[in-house]
């Protein structure tokens, strides 16, 4: 019998049990990016215009990624490549400082534009299947273009900088603020600034983003054996279990008083992780 061989990098093929099709997502493409968004127009809740007008400076604050509109589209002139068209909101909040030393809080939205042409392979099958919904019945459904699908995974900007601009200027619209979804505007509890204040707000944020194309695929790929949980639930019934006695198996944080150094794992991860109980 073979030793147990657990999810991770295989050292060689002899425990193999059998090879089995399965059905995922199957990655064509990807790149990951650093970008430092330069001059974003920051377009504050209609509450802060006034206090925008008065201030003196801003400061740089926090920002926070609300949601990002994707787009595929196929590349007309190279066949396989599609260009991924994205839309980031961002919930902004800077610091402005008026004539008195503590600064007002103000908030409003970004809107980051960017784009990335990446290989999805090429697919003309049409793909039907049955969703079972409750309460109704089985609805087929079928995809009309098989187009690969874009992943985006990013995380919260970095406020870099924030500055003050004067505008004499009018706009009767301003293109930025046209497509944002209902919801990103729920985000602020408050109308937006529609962009045509005497007094603007400029922006730049550092953003880090992975972008991937994936296709629907049948994979071949080797099976060991059936992936059974080794950890016992044994403490989690809630019985007569003594508290101070589980209590006493649990390792003192240290990490919640004192921040770590590095991002490896402390070497009683596991063990922290599943704690038995005393007889």
């Amino acid at each position: 019998m073979p030793e147990k061989v657990m999810p991770g990098p295989v050292e060689d093929a002899r425990g193999i049990r059998e090879a089995v099709c399965i059905h995922t997502r199957k990655i064509y493409d990807s790149c990951r990016d650093k970008d430092c968004i330069e001059d974003l127009r920051f377009y504050p809740k209609l509450q802060y215009v006034d206090v925008i007008n008065r201030a003196l400076s801003v400061k740089g604050g926090s920002a926070r990624l609300l949601y990002v509109y994707v787009d595929v589209e196929p590349v007309s002139f190279n066949r396989g490549f599609y260009t991924v068209d994205m839309r980031f909101f961002y919930n902004v909040t800077l610091q402005a400082y008026l004539s008195c030393p503590a600064p007002v809080t103000v908030e409003g939205l970004c809107v980051f534009d960017k784009r990335v042409i990446l290989f999805g392979s090429e697919g003309n099958a049409k793909i039907f299947s049955s969703e079972l919904r409750t309460g109704e019945p089985d609805i087929q459904m079928m995809k009309r273009a098989n187009a690969p699908i874009a992943v985006v995974e990013a995380v919260d900007p970095i406020v870099l900088d924030a500055r003050l601009m004067e505008c004499c200027c009018k706009r009767d619209c301003d293109c930025d603020l046209c497509e944002v979804p209902s919801f990103v505007n729920n985000c602020f509890d408050g109308e937006l600034s529609s962009g045509d204040d005497n007094r603007r707000i400029y922006v730049t944020l550092g953003q880090f983003s992975i972008v991937r194309l994936e296709r629907d695929s049948q994979l071949l790929v080797p099976v060991y054996d059936y992936c059974m949980p080794d950890k016992e639930c044994s403490c989690g019934s809630g019985g007569g279990e003594d508290p101070c006695c589980i209590f006493r198996n649990i390792a003192f944080p240290t990490g919640e008083f004192f921040p770590p150094n590095t991002v490896r794992m402390p070497e009683n991860y596991e063990e922290t992780k599943s704690f038995c109980c005393c007889p």
